[in-house]
């Protein structure tokens, strides 16, 4: 089993009247099974409503399932006992880090978790350091939050997840409210984190262009995962893509329409040097 199993995973939100009668049931994840070695760096991808946020709340169980069962580091999330420990371990960066960012200082703020941990003073310190160098962050320790750019911000929620030391990081669309350069800002980070710090990465995105190095990307659609593979493999699949109402990446896109028009280009094309690559051996 993987740090993160999923199976025959079931979850409904509930309307209720104010006596309590159901009004509606909605359901958001329905009959999931997914399988996340431990360090890998996993995307999932799915436009708004695709259930993607609600299954990214089940790996530190903020949401527990209706039905089925979801694991993290074989502790079943369902189980109270279990809760503390998998917090622990399963940290979680929101859309917005202006909702996780709570104290007027950086290093203070990064520093919050660990603190909430028990972790003794001194190496609360050594975590802050080593977590804000981690993130690029470490010459704005002293600075307030409210005076950092969202990208700046939103590396200084991470840090704070990493002060922590958890062996995963879940991220629910941590760039959708930023610009592009925070959003480049934010990927880099988490890639390096993966590569580095050897961190399980489970990425929420529906921006194609941030999965292009992840290990492999699950698709969702009204609840159900739909495609699963790895990035080549699911970008070769334009118009199964599109079917979900999904984009591709700019290049992808544009050697699948070359391709369509006749060029001998091959399928899966995530980067422009491989876009450029596939150009020039068409004239050798």
């Amino acid at each position: 089993m993987g740090i993160i199993k999923a199976k025959n995973l079931l979850f409904e939100y509930i309307r209720r009247d104010e006596e309590g009668n159901v009004e509606s049931i909605n359901r958001a994840i329905d009959d999931v099974n997914i399988d996340v070695k431990k360090g890998d760096f996993v995307a999932v991808l799915g436009h708004n409503g695709s259930g993607k946020s609600t299954l990214a709340k089940h790996i530190n169980a903020l949401l527990v399932p209706t039905e089925g069962t979801l694991w993290f580091k074989d502790m079943n999330t369902t189980e109270e006992a279990n809760l503390w420990l998998i917090r622990q371990s399963a940290g979680m960066v929101f859309q917005n880090p202006d909702n996780q960012i709570v104290a007027s200082v950086v290093e203070e703020d990064v520093a919050f978790g660990p603190e909430n941990l028990g972790v003794p003073t001194k190496d609360i310190w050594t975590r802050v350091e080593d977590s804000l160098n981690a993130v690029g962050m470490m010459e704005y320790r002293g600075h307030s939050p409210n005076k950092l750019s969202g990208g700046q911000k939103q590396r200084v929620a991470i840090a704070g997840i990493m002060a922590m030391k958890p062996e995963c990081i879940v991220l629910d669309e941590p760039t959708a409210m930023l610009d592009p350069n925070g959003r480049k800002e934010v990927i880099r980070t988490v890639k390096e984190l993966n590569e580095k710090e050897k961190v399980t990465v489970i990425l929420i995105t529906h921006y194609m262009e941030e999965v292009i190095f992840a290990d492999k990307v699950y698709v969702m659609d009204e609840g159900k995962v739909v495609m699963e593979g790895t990035p080549r493999d699911i970008f070769s699949k334009v118009a199964e893509l599109k079917s979900y109402r999904l984009d591709v990446p700019q290049v992808t896109e544009l050697a699948y329409e070359l391709k369509n028009s006749g060029l001998a280009i091959p399928d899966g094309i995530l980067t422009t040097d491989e876009f450029v690559d596939a150009i020039c051996k068409l004239r050798q």
